[in-house]
């Protein structure tokens, strides 16, 4: 076979799969907007190619002897309109076997985020898929709510009670890893993929509190007041703001709280748990 492209790699995820992926000992390409940082992370491991899912222009390169891609859509790409262009030279190239899109659990039957016209535009143009559909990721606790969590022992996630099954990005990454090793049994499916439990803020307060050794508290805020404050407060990005608003909104209507086997019956052993998460990411949360 020929080579693998991580799109996204230096996120959580992608960086995940192409560890995984190197351990597989497999030919991959990392791209990303910032070469230099590429290399500095991968170093001769891999190829590190600049790219821009904007910017056709990147394409050719990156798609040097690919023959599997996995696609991250950047987090400031609202419109899915935005992944088009790459996703007709994909369909173009003509020897590709297999993509794998990193979407969102339960879209199959929400037409809402993005992802979902993403999926179905992918499907449309007859490139063999794989979705990949988690829950989410534990590293929202330690990635872009470590902050409220790190300076003032409180977790602003409006939610109120309700369950979400957390998957630690690793988790995610070693799966699709071992789907794009192995593209001929993973053909036009889709995977939505959890951790071992569901559980509910009050629980991630629990948990984190024991763990770090001070009272951790979950703040439950409305939707409006932490749309406001993500975007006044913490100048957060407002696209990105309001994206993770709605995700959260299809929370509190249960939408997180499905519970599958899916990573077992693939990986043959149980995803990580969220306590173990906490323990081995301490230092996030620690000033």
């Amino acid at each position: 076979m020929g080579k693998i492209m991580v799109t996204g790699a230096l996120g959580n995820v992608g960086g995940y799969i192409a560890k995984y992926l190197i351990r597989l000992d497999e030919d991959i390409v990392v791209a990303d907007i910032n070469k230099e940082a590429l290399e500095n992370k991968f170093g001769s491991k891999v190829k590190s190619v600049y790219f821009d899912f904007t910017d056709p222009s990147t394409f050719n390169e990156a798609l040097e002897d690919i023959d599997r891609v996995f696609i991250m859509r950047p987090p400031h790409l609202g419109k899915p309109q935005d992944l088009k262009p790459f996703i007709e030279a994909l369909k173009r190239k003509g020897n590709i076997e297999l993509v794998s899109f990193l979407s969102l659990i339960g879209v199959e039957n929400n037409p809402v985020p993005p992802h979902h016209k993403i999926e179905k535009y992918i499907e449309e143009v007859g490139l063999p898929y794989c979705h990949i559909r988690p829950s989410f990721f534990m590293q929202n606790i330690s990635g872009i709510h470590a902050f409220e969590v790190k300076y003032f022992n409180r977790i602003v996630v409006p939610v109120g009670s309700a369950l979400t099954s957390f998957i630690d990005a690793e988790d995610i990454g070693e799966i699709t890893a071992k789907i794009l090793s192995n593209p001929k049994s993973h053909i036009n499916k889709a995977y939505s993929i959890t951790g071992p439990e569901a559980i509910d803020y009050y629980e991630v307060e629990k948990i984190m509190t024991e763990e770090l050794g001070r009272k951790i508290a979950y703040s439950n805020p409305k939707p409006s007041f932490a749309l406001k404050y993500w975007t006044k407060i913490r100048g957060l990005d407002e696209e990105y703001s309001k994206v993770m608003n709605m995700l959260y909104m299809m929370t509190r209507l249960g939408t997180a709280k499905k519970v599958t086997s899916v990573f077992k019956e693939v990986m043959g052993k149980n995803p990580q748990t969220f306590r173990q998460f906490v323990r081995k990411n301490i230092s996030a949360w620690e000033e």
